[in-house]
C-alpha cells in the first residue's frame, strides 16, 4: 500500500514524522481522511482526535486548533498542542472538564461573555482528551 508522509507539529517542536497508511482528522468542516496522493487542499482543524495507522496499528493524539496542508504526498498539521492518547491523564481531563463545565454555568449566570468562551474551549480539550485516551486503549 502506497504511503503518505505524516507531520505532526506544535509551538514545542514536531510530535510525529513518519510514513502512515491513512490520516483522519478533526477539520472544523468535519472530520476528513487523508490517504497516499491526495489532491492538494488546506483546512483548518478544531480540538479532537486526530488517527493515523501504519501497519494495521491505530495512533491516537488529541489535538487543538490549527490548520493542514495536504500536498506532494505530505500531510502537515501545525496545532496549538498534540497529545497521545495513551499518554493523557483520563482523571485529570475528568476534572477539567467538571471544572469547565461549571464555569460555564457561571459565566452563563452572570452573562460573561469572555468566560464563556474560555470554559467551552477547556470543556472541549477535556471532551477531546477523555475521548483520544478512550480509542487508544481500545
Amino acid at each position: 500500500m502506497a504511503q503518505i508522509h505524516l507531520e505532526v507539529v506544535t509551538p514545542s517542536g514536531a510530535v510525529v514524522s513518519e510514513d502512515v497508511d491513512i490520516v483522519t482528522a478533526p477539520g472544523v468542516g468535519g472530520e476528513f481522511g487523508v490517504l497516499a496522493n491526495h489532491a492538494p487542499f488546506l483546512s483548518t482543524i478544531k480540538t479532537g482526535t486526530l488517527s493515523f495507522k501504519k501497519d494495521r496499528i491505530s495512533k491516537f493524539l488529541m489535538v487543538t486548533g490549527g490548520f493542514t496542508e495536504v500536498s506532494n504526498n505530505k500531510v502537515t498539521f501545525l496545532v496549538e498542542s498534540a497529545e497521545y492518547g495513551q499518554d493523557i491523564d483520563v482523571e485529570r481531563a475528568l476534572r477539567a472538564k467538571e471544572r469547565a463545565e461549571k464555569r460555564l454555568v457561571q459565566a452563563q449566570q452572570a452573562a460573561e461573555k469572555i468566560n464563556r468562551v474560555r470554559a467551552d474551549a477547556a470543556l472541549q480539550r477535556a471532551l477531546a482528551r477523555i475521548h483520544t485516551a478512550e480509542m487508544a486503549r481500545h
